[in-house]
């Protein structure tokens, strides 16, 4: 089910876990037959995503967009959920900073971005605090440790 995967970058990257921990997060979620597309880019791709789409002119580790805050797109059981896009170079960045594998970083970077894709939010404290442990559970779950 990699179909829905997309490396753009010039990087060799092995996407099967990311393909792995979405449906696992989706079967969790209780969300049937989603689609969506997971979009791996560079530093200066997403850098303009987010200037063009949120206006901030700045290097960010994932961005969505959510098909569902506009219409319920569901068509014949398929749940048309959207697209992340993940900077791979950001990711790995953060991954020395935090500590942690590549792997780990990845998973929760396109875990981080379907719960947004679900609509959730840490625009706040107590929604941060929801989305932080939900995160956290779909991964320890899903056996990828700190």
């Amino acid at each position: 089910m990699e179909d829905y995967i997309f490396n753009t970058t010039n990087e060799q990257i092995d996407t099967s876990e990311l393909d792995k921990v979405i449906q696992f997060a989706c079967k969790k979620m209780g969300v049937k037959n989603p689609l969506l597309n997971i979009v791996i880019v560079d530093n200066k791709k997403i850098q303009e995503i987010n200037k063009t789409y949120r206006n901030k002119d700045a290097v960010t580790d994932v961005i969505s967009f959510a098909f569902e805050e506009a219409n319920d797109f569901n068509y014949d059981d398929i749940r048309f959920l959207g697209e992340i896009y993940i900077s791979y170079e950001r990711c790995v960045s953060q991954a020395g900073e935090y500590g942690h594998s590549v792997k780990r970083e990845f998973c929760y970077l396109a875990v981080h971005g379907l719960l947004h894709l679900l609509g959730y939010d840490h625009m706040n404290e107590e929604d941060k605090k929801v989305m932080r442990a939900l995160e956290e559970e779909i991964l320890n779950e899903y056996d990828i440790k700190r």
